[in-house]
């Protein structure tokens, strides 16, 4: 099975620009780990949750004094300033892609070796779908043991 067979090919993105206020609210209305960056359907990013929290976690330099002189609490107050900015201060520029014509598993496999659960599927640097762990286990599913 390929790549486009499972797809999602009507995508949600964000371009440079957008406010990470709005990036956060598509990622919890639509319980997303992650957004393509696109400006007319060219790829030119992605922005993850973690590149949206990681803002908020302490850094080794925090750690001098201990572990137990960290503020954890106003960590999390640091959240209102992190979601003013724009997803270019996060989002990340080197993208790695699956092509449609590509095998699903070994879209699966590149997504376990980066730990990803959702992957952009682009021709040369166009986007034209989204791929997710949860995609292929459905097809997996279907193509097994729905028809049993």
């Amino acid at each position: 099975m390929l790549v486009q067979d499972i797809m999602r090919s009507n995508v949600r993105s964000v371009t440079p620009d957008t406010p990470l206020l709005e990036v956060s609210s598509l990622m919890c209305l639509y319980r997303l780990s992650g957004l393509p960056v696109a400006k007319d359907g060219k790829l030119l990013g992605f922005i993850a949750e973690k590149d949206v929290l990681g803002r908020l976690l302490p850094t080794l330099s925090d750690f001098r004094d201990g572990m137990h002189s960290v503020d954890y609490a106003a960590m999390e107050g640091q959240y209102r300033d992190v979601i003013h900015l724009k997803t270019a201060d996060l989002m990340a520029t080197r993208v790695i892609t699956v092509r449609p014509d590509m095998q699903m598993i070994q879209a699966a496999a590149i997504m376990v070796r980066h730990n990803f659960r959702r992957i952009p599927v682009a021709i040369d640097d166009q986007l034209v779908g989204m791929v997710s762990m949860g995609d292929v286990h459905k097809a997996l599913f279907h193509a097994n043991l729905a028809q049993r």
